[in-house]
């Protein structure tokens, strides 16, 4: 079972992109990201990466950002 960590400030971002975390990326109530690592991120954006040439860019203002620990 996962714990779900919610990623605000860009402290949060910056100690999940150190962890090489998953995470999961929602927008309007809907999973839209799923297993991927934060590779950049600045005010704005948000680049994860979930494989080899799997980039996804999400807006920080539209996208809720949660990071999956195992408990």
């Amino acid at each position: 079972m996962s714990q779900s960590i919610r990623l605000i400030t860009d402290q949060d971002f910056e100690e999940a992109m150190q962890r090489q975390a998953r995470l999961r990326v929602f927008k309007n109530d809907h999973i839209i990201d799923t297993n991927g690592i934060i590779i950049r991120f600045d005010q704005q954006t948000v680049v994860v990466q979930a494989g080899v040439g799997d980039l996804a860019y999400h807006s920080r203002e539209a996208c809720e950002f949660f990071e999956l620990r195992k408990r």
